[in-house]
């Protein structure tokens, strides 16, 4: 062969090694394609890739061509060409194998062409060291390259083999890190939305810890109603960590941050040239929370040309992509959220029916703060703590400042409250915050006393006869409220009094109970 023609090859061999090694992180298959090229191009058809297993420091093969399987057995350092090689770091060739005859013994070769074949074992190093070995018998002829030119070209191979195991090894030390990490994760987020850490022991919020407990180990669709503030996404995460799905993603979208325009795409994804700008395929967020949670919040603000094809998804679990007809079925669970009043959304046309009662499987009702007033001690040292810890800070309240915050109607509910106690600690000069530490919202607010029920927020100070009859009555209507799912029609019915006269004195009494899911 001439000499252009055997440097070409050589090229041509360490191209396609190159290439394959670094084609896929898969290492056996990439060592396999490595020994086929080496007999495809050079003619090497036996000889095997042995490695050192890290744990039992024996040398284990893991590649081998044209070699029996039975023959694939382990190694010890020093032991044999294998051991010797592995050992010192340095190559050994054996010109004639019929001088070593444990070496082709079960290979098939015919006597008549012994005097061929040569073997060549060369050590694959890596920044650790030696860590491996490569043998290759190959034919010995006239057209064949040299046994100096072979060993210089296994060399370069072996060099290329340490450095892609040393990569796979590196990645595969990355992917454990990262599946422990991500483990790691996961469980401090299953500790932070326990069931358990929410902050509520009014009646009304405990029965809707039971609830949360008890949907969570389902699978059904969830809506939640509460106003601004409540904690509408806590408790939709809460559900999901709680859930068997928590291993899964939970995905969340805001239906009214995304212009009407992109939030079908955002949903559902779209194809390469599905509409001017699509330069490539995207994934939608129900197919990104496959196996998983999709919170869909605001649902009450999603276009009516989008509720169509969210409808299709909670009955079907599939859809297409924009510019796409092929169908993708996804394992999703759904929790939507909303404080926006829907049934008078259906009334005029700007929210479907059918996908009101595709979304209210399970209806989870947030009572704003003002509702549950005996909670507001507990949020207050809840957050109070918190943001100590995060400030490093000691901040207390006094009683003065309490006697504030105890009385203020809350129209942002917990949200406002958590702000508020930031702010207090981050701009307090001393370890006890007074009046003079609130905000001006709260010192200048019409105060309410302090109640240990929600309905003694409109309790008159005074205890004539008079007064006590209105708590009476109060009570009722508020009672007959709630029984009736908010809906006043019903709650005039059940305490014998008609809409108008109920709606008289909700206004006169200043009620302001009546839909727990609309902005105050």
């Amino acid at each position: 062969m001439a000499a252009a023609t055997k440097r070409s090859l050589e090229l041509t061999t360490l191209y396609e090694i190159s290439k394959l090694l670094t084609s896929t992180f898969n290492l056996d298959q990439s060592l396999t394609s490595v020994m086929n090229v080496l007999d495809k191009f050079l003619g090497m058809r036996y000889g095997t890739i042995v490695l050192q297993d890290k744990e039992s420091k024996t040398l284990d093969t893991v590649v081998s061509l044209g070699v029996e399987k039975k023959r694939h057995i382990k190694f010890r350092s020093g032991e044999g060409i294998i051991g010797k090689v592995f050992k010192t770091g340095s190559p050994i060739v054996v010109t004639d194998i019929r001088d070593e005859p444990s070496i082709w013994k079960g290979m098939k070769l015919e006597d008549s062409v012994l005097t061929k074949f040569s073997l060549l074992c060369i050590p694959i190093k890596s920044q650790r060291g030696t860590i491996g070995t490569l043998s290759v018998i190959y034919c010995r002829s006239e057209e064949s390259v040299s046994i100096n030119e072979a060993l210089s070209l296994l060399t370069m191979i072996g060099s290329l083999i340490g450095q892609a195991i040393e990569i796979s090894s590196k990645v595969n030390e990355e992917k454990a890190r990262l599946r422990e990490e991500k483990m790691h994760l996961q469980q401090e987020l299953a500790s932070m939305h326990r069931i358990d850490n929410m902050v509520g022991r009014s009646d009304i919020m405990q029965e809707t810890f039971e609830t949360i407990k008890r949907v969570a180990l389902s699978s059904a669709t969830v809506l939640i109603r509460g106003e601004s503030g409540t904690g509408k996404e806590l408790v939709a995460r809460a559900i999901h960590y709680n859930s068997p799905r928590a291993e899964g993603p939970f995905i969340k979208i805001n239906c009214t941050a995304i212009p009407d325009t992109l939030l079908e795409t955002e949903l559902f994804g779209h194809v390469k040239g599905s509409f001017t700008g699509a330069s490539g395929e995207r994934k939608g967020r129900f197919e990104l929370a496959d196996k998983g949670t999709i919170f869909l919040d605001e649902i009450g603000d999603l276009p009516v040309s989008t509720q169509l094809k969210l409808l299709r998804v909670l009955q079907e679990r599939s859809f297409e992509k924009v510019g796409s007809s092929t169908t993708i079925s996804v394992d999703v669970r759904i929790v939507a959220a909303t404080n926006s009043d829907l049934e008078a959304a259906i009334e005029k046309g700007t929210f479907r029916e059918d996908l009101f009662y595709r979304l209210n499987v399970v209806p989870i009702i947030l009572p704003p703060v003002r509702s549950r007033r005996e909670d507001i001690p507990l949020l207050i040292e809840h957050f109070l703590k918190k943001f100590n810890k995060e400030n490093s800070k000691n901040v207390s309240i006094s009683g003065e400042a309490m006697e504030y915050l105890l009385g203020y109607t809350w129209p942002g509910n917990v949200r406002e409250i958590e702000n508020c106690i930031e702010r207090i600690v981050i701009l307090s000069d001393n370890d006890i915050a007074t009046r003079n530490d609130l905000p001006y919202e709260i010192l200048n607010a019409r105060r309410i006393p302090h109640r240990s029920k929600p309905e003694d927020v409109h309790k008159p100070e005074d205890d004539s006869l008079t007064k006590t009859v209105e708590d009476i009555e109060i009570e009722r209507i508020v009672d007959a409220l709630r029984k009736c799912g908010w809906v006043k029609s019903r709650a005039a019915k059940l305490i014998g009094l008609t809409t108008r006269q109920l709606d008289y004195r909700i206004s006169k009494y200043g009620i302001s109970f009546d839909k727990p899911w609309r902005d105050s």
